[in-house]
């Protein structure tokens, strides 16, 4: 049996469809309030009611498991409760893979993510190996991520065989929240970007990155880390793209980075105010700020990690946003 955390979400439910396609059998971890459309044609799965939270519940989920795919996280921004995200993202990640740990699970993959990888001060494109630390993770979502992830490499340098992966951007269809990714395409698609930052990120096409996950746990080192990635593109590169699949024009102004910053932090105090999720957060365009570019040669090298053009999901995730009438 095979446990995957986070398949009511996007890359999770990609992660457990990946694994049913191999005939796999799939024990997903769900949460009493999550909704299950993403699970609704899947063949093959069984759903045990948990949460990140509660330990209990963790181990129970982990019985009888030979390999963990941990996909699940509090992934929000601007959050008002940064313990409440700590306790799901660090210590409910070190319940769960010492829970996996005690029933003898032979590989275990952690999903960590981009943000946790170190950027280069001169613009060339991160690595596993360039330098990082917390100090330089922005927002709580980061920084629960960052301190997850050493305390995975802690497990794994006492023996626990569990292999991180770091995805950048997935992009494709069933991104049902969506994450931020797809929010920028759906805003593309309603026509809400009259103007657009100088930022950029790294897109892979979620299937791609979700075979990533399968290939850390057949051929991925124990206490290694790998950029589960394909192309680096502006977010104007993005944008044209996105241009050429729909008919839609793409934003001709570039919009200066102060502007943008003050939108955000209006909307973001706003929302708080009237209890509800900003549509421009202030985390967000702290992030950009920097491009979130990096290299993902050791995965491909090392995993055989497949790298299709971002262009091919692109569309993917148009098509779905329209089918689900998002639009």
């Amino acid at each position: 049996m095979i446990l995957v955390t986070g398949a009511t979400g996007f890359l999770g439910n990609h992660v457990a469809r990946a694994l049913r396609a191999r005939g796999e059998p799939v024990r997903v971890l769900v949460r009493a309030s999550s909704p299950r459309d993403l699970l609704a044609d899947m063949d093959g799965i069984e759903p045990v009611v948990g949460d990140l939270c509660d330990r209990a519940s963790l181990e129970k989920a982990v019985s009888g498991c030979e390999q963990v795919y941990h996909v699940a996280a509090d992934y929000r921004f601007d959050v008002p409760d940064p313990e409440a995200m700590y306790r799901a993202n660090v210590q409910g990640t070190r319940d769960l893979l010492e829970a996996a740990g005690a029933v003898g699970a032979k590989r275990i993959v952690y999903t960590s993510t981009v943000g946790c990888i170190g950027l280069p001060d001169d613009g060339t494109p991160g690595t596993e190996t360039t330098p990082v630390s917390l100090e330089k993770m922005i927002g709580t979502y980061k920084r629960t991520k960052f301190q997850a992830e050493l305390a995975v490499l802690e497990l794994a340098k006492q023996g626990l065989p569990v292999v991180v992966v770091n995805p950048t951007a997935p992009i494709g269809e069933r991104d049902l929240k969506p994450t931020p990714t797809g929010a920028t395409i759906l805003r593309f698609l309603q026509r809400k970007m009259p103007a657009y930052v100088d930022t950029g990120l790294n897109l892979i096409d979620a299937r791609d990155c979700a075979e990533g996950h399968l290939l850390a746990a057949e051929r991925g080192k124990p206490g290694e880390r790998y950029i589960l990635g394909c192309r680096n593109m502006t977010l104007r590169e993005i944008c044209e793209a996105l241009a050429k699949i729909t008919g839609l024009p793409a934003p001709k102004i570039q919009l200066p980075y102060f502007v943008a910053y003050l939108a955000c932090w209006f909307d973001t105090k706003i929302s708080g105010l009237r209890g509800r999720t900003p549509e421009m957060s202030l985390e967000g365009i702290r992030m950009a700020k920097k491009k979130m570019f990096v290299d993902a040669a050791k995965a491909v090298k090392e995993l055989g990690l497949k790298q299709t053009p971002p262009e091919e999901p692109l569309a993917r995730a148009v098509d779905w946003f329209r089918e689900k009438k998002y639009v």
